[in-house]
Parts: structure tokens; C-alpha cells; sequence
């Protein structure tokens, strides 16, 4: 979470760095750039996952985990009208996505969340029937099996409570 302090040292900042040209707003990109971008997040993500695999360097792998965020941020950032340039290019990344792109993500997020819960709500109905009718197939078998089965219907059916218990 951040405090409202970084909040407004973000808005501050990156309001200079537009006065500043450190970070610019443009009206038509290049798709070339982008596309860098994104190769460039990938394979930040590639070569620090065999690094983490093969145990090589710790270090590394947060270093060039850490690249793969930078990388992807500046082409969210690219993708909605912003270039960074190259001075101090991480702390106007950084404020940058603060600025920008927090609140459309908080936005996107919380619909997404919104959504989500709807679906596990009415998800959540249908798993309590599915429960309460095995609750209800299980009083009927305990019945049939304390008085009725045989002992191999006995396991089968038991196998199956298990199962479903689980």
C-alpha cells in the first residue's frame, strides 16, 4: 500500500518530469518500440527463471526480475501515450505507474473483482446443493449400510464416502 505521502511525491514528480521532458505524452507510437518492450520483459523472465532453476545467483534473478517489471511497465505506459526517456529512467517509471496507472488498475480490478464474485457466489449455490444432496445421499446409504449390504458393498460404498467427504 502506499501512504499518501508517495502518493503526492509521485503526482509532484511526474508533473516535472512532463515539464522537464523526462517522461512525454506523444499522439501516435511506434509499434517497433513497443514491441521491444515486450521482448524485452519476456526475456528478462526467461533468463531469470533458469537462473532461479539452476540456483546460479539469487542476486541475478532479483535483478533481472526486477528488469522484467521495468520493462513491462514502460510498455503499459508506452500503450496509453507515454515515453520515458532515458534519464533516471526508473524513478519516472516508477512515479509513473503510480500516477497512471493505479487507479486504472484499482478500477479494472475491482470490476474484475466484482465479476469474480458474482461468479463464485452462484458457484458457491450450486456447490451447497451438490453438498447438501451427498449429505443427503449419505444419510440414506448409512441407513442401507448399517442394516442392509453385504461387506464388498460395505467398502465400495465407504470408498465412495471417503471421496466425497474429501
Amino acid at each position: 500500500m502506499f501512504n499518501t505521502e508517495r502518493l503526492k511525491e509521485a503526482e509532484s514528480n511526474v508533473k516535472n518530469y512532463l515539464e522537464e521532458g523526462l517522461i512525454w505524452r506523444y499522439s501516435s507510437g511506434k509499434k517497433e518500440i513497443l514491441e521491444t518492450y515486450i521482448r524485452n520483459y519476456q526475456d528478462s523472465l526467461v533468463v531469470a527463471q533458469k537462473l532461479f532453476e539452476q540456483n546460479l545467483s539469487p542476486l541475478w534473478v532479483i535483478v533481472i526480475s526486477y528488469y522484467s517489471m521495468y520493462y513491462i511497465t514502460n510498455a503499459v505506459l508506452y500503450k496509453i501515450g507515454y515515453k520515458v526517456g532515458s534519464k533516471i529512467s526508473h524513478k519516472v517509471t516508477a512515479d509513473a505507474l503510480i500516477v497512471f496507472i493505479r487507479n486504472k488498475l484499482k478500477k479494472e480490478l475491482l470490476e474484475e473483482y466484482e465479476e469474480a464474485q458474482e461468479e463464485a457466489l452462484e458457484i458457491m449455490g450450486k456447490k451447497a446443493d451438490e453438498i447438501i444432496s451427498h449429505f443427503d445421499k449419505e444419510l440414506e446409504k448409512r441407513s442401507i449400510f448399517q442394516y442392509e449390504s453385504t461387506p464388498e458393498i460395505k467398502i465400495a460404498k465407504a470408498q465412495t464416502s471417503l471421496l466425497r467427504a474429501k
